[in-house]
């Protein structure tokens, strides 16, 4: 049994090892190295799969950026840090973010639904991380090059 990474390397879409590739998978069946994808991700936000009860999306926030304050009032959202240093903070009104916790490779948070937060990159390279939704959040195919993309469409 061959591991995802070799897997990966061979089977799945190759086009994406040579140049950053901001399709949207699904909701068909996906194998890929997330890893691998989330460190290569040059876009501020690209929806790699979204399907019709969950969405994978990638992001890469610029050293001092945030992913801004937020909430989604009927989705969980699991959050893994792949690369770079952040802080989150969490609360219950945008107001009052009470919780917050260093981030750095490895970290993985779990925000309930309604809960509000805000990422923020600490650290001197950009934060690389993927977020899972459930249920979706942005539309299909959703790209935003920069956070400025991103707060437009808010």
């Amino acid at each position: 049994m061959s591991d995802c990474n070799s897997f990966c390397n061979s089977t799945c879409h190759e086009r994406s090892y040579y140049s950053w590739d901001a399709s949207d998978y699904g909701p068909s069946p996906l194998i890929l190295n997330i890893n691998h994808d989330t460190l290569r991700n040059p876009s501020f936000r690209t929806t790699r799969w979204t399907g019709e009860h969950m969405q994978l999306t990638f992001m890469s926030i610029p050293v001092g950026y945030d992913i801004g304050t937020e909430n989604h009032p009927s989705q969980d959202q699991y959050i893994c840090i792949v690369d770079g240093d952040g802080v989150i903070y969490m609360g219950d009104s945008p107001y009052s973010l009470s919780y917050s916790h260093p981030l750095d490779n490895g970290c993985a948070v779990l925000i309930p639904a309604n809960t509000w937060h805000n990422v923020i990159n600490t650290g001197d390279r950009p934060l690389k991380i993927y977020c899972i939704y459930a249920p979706i959040v942005h539309l299909p195919e959703t790209v935003h090059w920069t956070k400025r993309d991103s707060d437009l469409e808010k």
